[in-house]
């Protein structure tokens, strides 16, 4: 996707080592009354990108991530490698949902980890690059043209990484796909200080926390874009380790597609509340080592288990929904 630089390899995906926690349980996370997040009540955003409208994986083993993914998720693999780099889209039916690529071997050297990564798209990444330096952020791939479009990779002042893109060449992931399967249906920023943190977002993009219903925790902060609940952000549980964003793939069958993460050599921690709408969660880590969650309805097969290297990494709780706005009297 992009020529990636040493100090962006090296920062941006060693976090991942840290993700188990150490048994402390995560905030209630709280949820709309639909199955999928983003499935009703949605804002069309496609005119205001400042949400994540990519996905990226980067790892050590781009064949056999593809097989994993396609069994896990169901997704279907379209290889776009340019002559400078090899680069795999991953499909949901004929839509592009998110890319892969190799990590460098530069990167190895230097413990990177596999990891995934979303982007936020914005109208002018070098206005946004240099605007992030001025917030305290970090810059590590300066703005570059690349086969996916005009990109930065970026972090916020406590190191969490993203991505930034303008001029996407690939079809950007709409609010309205959100809910759909085989696609990122929720993000989650794993933030070392939180109020400062979502304090970055909010300033950079125009996020803001979201007016929710049916608070049961103060811990977990919804965030919203154009009114939009997008993603939410907490405190990591696990201390000592470096912030992150987690992201949640929809699938159909949440323990079948558990049970295919543990067969295909994957890791794999679960819920054991359901969520309103009957939503569940399982937060996983792929063969290679790149740490994902899915989100979906439970089937009849066995409860998913709980991974011992995980240590009780758990997710409670709902998803967060917006007020609805009262028109004002005239």
């Amino acid at each position: 996707m992009f020529l990636v630089v040493s100090r962006y390899v090296y920062l941006s995906t060693k976090r991942l080592s840290c993700a188990p926690c150490t048994g402390t349980e995560r905030p209630v996370r709280l949820s709309r009354a639909s199955g999928f997040a983003g499935a009703n009540g949605e804002v069309n955003l496609a005119n205001d990108p400042r949400y994540f409208t990519w996905y990226e994986l980067i790892t050590t083993d781009v064949t056999a991530a593809a097989v994993f993914y396609s069994d896990v998720v169901g997704w279907g693999t379209q290889a776009t490698s340019t002559s400078h780099l090899p680069y795999v889209l991953f499909t949901a039916g004929e839509v592009p949902a998110a890319g892969m690529m190799e990590l460098p071997e530069a990167g190895r050297k230097m413990g990177a980890m596999p990891r995934w990564m979303g982007y936020v798209g914005v109208t002018d990444v070098y206005a946004t690059a240099d605007r992030i330096k001025r917030l305290g952020g970090d810059v590590y791939v300066p703005p570059t043209d690349t086969n996916i479009g005009r990109i930065s990779v970026v972090a916020d002042p406590h190191a969490a990484t993203f991505g930034v893109v303008d001029r996407l060449l690939v079809t950007a992931q709409l609010s309205t796909d959100s809910g759909k399967p085989g696609r990122i249906g929720w993000q989650e920023l794993f933030a070392t200080d939180p109020d400062k943190e979502v304090a970055f977002y909010c300033d950079l993009f125009g996020w803001q926390k979201a007016d929710t219903e049916n608070h049961l925790t103060d811990a977990y902060v919804a965030l919203s874009a154009g009114g939009q609940v997008i993603g939410g952000a907490f405190k990591n549980p696990s201390k000592g380790a470096p912030p992150f964003w987690l992201f949640y793939v929809n699938v159909v069958d949440l323990d079948a597609a558990a049970e295919r993460v543990k067969a295909g050599g994957g890791q794999v921690s679960g819920n054991d509340v359901e969520l309103p709408g009957g939503l569940w969660v399982a937060h996983c880590v792929d063969p290679q080592g790149a740490a994902f969650a899915l989100q979906g309805k439970k089937g009849h097969g066995p409860k998913v288990g709980w991974s011992t290297q995980w240590q009780g990494f758990s997710s409670r709780g709902q998803l967060v929904a917006p007020k609805p706005q009262r028109k004002s009297e005239n």
